[in-house]
C-alpha cells in the first residue's frame, strides 16, 4: 500500500485524519493527492503533510489508484457525476466515507462498473481511535478489500458487514455513539458538582474513569456484563447506584435511542439516493 497513489476528493477533518494516519504508518506523502475548493484547506494539507493539492477534482482523480470520496453527503452526487468519466478511464478503487449515501447510488453516479467500497467511520478517527465499518459487493476484489481495509485501519479498527443495510445499525451504534458517551460524561460531571466537587475535579475524574473503563474492556476477554459484575460488590455503593439506573430502564432507553438513530439513517439514505 505504501507505493499506492491515493487521491482524496475533499480535504476536511476526516480526510486530514486519514492522510495523517497513512503518513504516520509509513505512507509516502508524494503518493497522496487531495482536491478541495478552499485554498485555506489546501494550504493546511500542504504545510502539515507535504502532499499534492489542487482545486481540480479531475486532476487529482487522474492520479489515483485509490480514490477516496470525502465530501459532504449532500454534495456527493454532483461530485461523483463529475468524476464519472475519469473513474471509467482510470478504474481506481473508490472508497466513500460519506454517511448515508448508498452503494447503488454511488455506482449509478460513477458508473455501474466502478469498484466501490462504502465505509462508515466515526469521529474518534480524528484522534486515531476510530471504528469503521465497510461494505463492498462482488465488483471489489479481495486485493482491493485488503487495500481499503489497510487505508481505513490507519485511523482505528475496521470491520466488514455482509449486508449494506447493516450500515444503518453501524451508524446508530458507532457512528452516533461518541455523542452518547459524551452525554454520559456530561451527566457524571454535573452530578459530581452537585455532590460538592469543583468542576475541574469532576471533569478530570470523569474523563479518566471513562478512559480506564474503556481500556479495561479493550484489554479483557470478558464481555461488559462480566466486567460490570466484577466491580459491583454485593451491598456496596456501586450496586446501589446501578439499581437506580436499572430502575430507570437504562438498557431499554438505549435500545430505543439506537433504533431511532438507525431509522433516521435509513430515511437519510432514501433522501440522498432520491437525488439520482
Amino acid at each position: 500500500m505504501k507505493n499506492t497513489t491515493i487521491a482524496f476528493i475533499g480535504g476536511g477533518n476526516m480526510a486530514r485524519s486519514l492522510i495523517g494516519g497513512l503518513i504516520a504508518d509509513g505512507g509516502d506523502p508524494d503518493a497522496i493527492w487531495a482536491a478541495d475548493p478552499s485554498e485555506e484547506q489546501r494550504q493546511i494539507l500542504r504545510s502539515r503533510f507535504a502532499v499534492h493539492t489542487s482545486a481540480d477534482n479531475d486532476q487529482v482523480a487522474a492520479q489515483a489508484e485509490v480514490l477516496v470520496l470525502a465530501v459532504k453527503p449532500q454534495l456527493l452526487r454532483e461530485v461523483a457525476i463529475g468524476l464519472a468519466e475519469t473513474v471509467r478511464q482510470r478504474k481506481p478503487l473508490v472508497i466513500s466515507i460519506a454517511a448515508g449515501v448508498r452503494h447503488g447510488n454511488l455506482r449509478a453516479w460513477l458508473g455501474e462498473d466502478a469498484a466501490v467500497v462504502r465505509s462508515m467511520p466515526n469521529t474518534p478517527a480524528l484522534v486515531g481511535s476510530g471504528a469503521t465499518a465497510l461494505f463492498a459487493d462482488e465488483r471489489v476484489s479481495d486485493q482491493q478489500r485488503q487495500l481499503a481495509e489497510s487505508i481505513l485501519r490507519a485511523v482505528g479498527l475496521t470491520v466488514w458487514v455482509k449486508d449494506e443495510a447493516l450500515l444503518d445499525a453501524v451508524t446508530a451504534l458507532s457512528g452516533s455513539g461518541p455523542a452518547y458517551f459524551f452525554l454520559v460524561m456530561e451527566a457524571l460531571e454535573e452530578a459530581g458538582v452537585k455532590l460538592g466537587l469543583d468542576a475541574d475535579t469532576a471533569r478530570l475524574l470523569t474523563l479518566q474513569t471513562a478512559f480506564g473503563a474503556a481500556k479495561m474492556a479493550l484489554e479483557s476477554a470478558e464481555n461488559a456484563a462480566v466486567l460490570r459484575a466484577r466491580v459491583t460488590s454485593p451491598g456496596g455503593t456501586t450496586e446501589r447506584a446501578l439499581a437506580v439506573l436499572q430502575a430507570g430502564n437504562l438498557k431499554e432507553l438505549f435500545a430505543s435511542a439506537l433504533k431511532a438513530a438507525r431509522d433516521r439513517s435509513h430515511e437519510l439514505g432514501d433522501l440522498l439516493g432520491g437525488q439520482s
